[in-house]
């Protein structure tokens, strides 16, 4: 039996739907499309390694962009084309977005880990706290030190250094940056020898 005829009535059947939603673009006629684009896109994102959930999630991102967007298809026998366009952009913007995350560290646990793993009284992760931002230069250690030992909210300490919040949100950002591989290494060792 040939492959032949049945890939043509898919596409025949796919231009149909297309067609009708590109003329009356409406929930029923877009439902159409979701239902026979998405296990395409789904194989596309997992096809590009994507994890199932993940390949889900990107689908469903680019049928809402179709939904939105149709109007702009100016020659309806491009549209399977548009899509998938649609799809690899969606695709690199996931990695890029992967790209540009920076792993920090979330001060409020490495203290206790600390304490626990070292057998020392509690009053020490303060004064650890203190030699972990010897690393850090001088406006992130006062950032630091006004935010986590003082524990002042961002816009008490912005005001206070007449700076903006958004500068103050940095500063803790880029110094949680630079901890986070000394501490992490360091909870490491801190679980091993538990």
């Amino acid at each position: 039996m040939s492959t032949g005829p049945i890939a043509n009535e898919r596409l025949l059947h796919e231009e149909a739907i297309t067609n009708r939603f590109l003329e009356t673009p409406n929930e029923e006629s877009f439902a159409d499309v979701f239902n026979v684009f998405t296990p395409q896109l789904v194989a596309f994102f997992r096809a590009r390694g994507c994890e199932v959930s993940l390949a889900e999630d990107l689908s469903q991102e680019v049928m809402l962009i179709v939904y939105r967007k149709a109007t702009q298809v100016r020659d309806r026998a491009l549209f399977r084309a548009w899509l998938f366009k649609i799809a690899r952009n969606a695709l690199c913007q996931h990695y890029g977005k992967q790209t540009r995350e920076v792993k920090t560290v979330d001060l409020a646990y490495v203290a206790e880990h600390l304490v626990a793993a070292g057998q020392k009284p509690p009053g020490t992760p303060a004064s650890e706290f203190l030699h972990w931002i010897t690393f850090l230069d001088s406006r992130e250690r006062e950032v630091m030190t006004l935010r986590f030992i003082e524990e002042w909210e961002y816009h008490e300490i912005a005001a206070a250094q007449a700076i903006p919040i958004g500068t103050v949100q940095w500063r803790v950002f880029n110094a949680k940056k630079k901890l986070a591989p000394y501490l992490t290494a360091r909870q490491g060792r801190t679980r091993e020898a538990a």
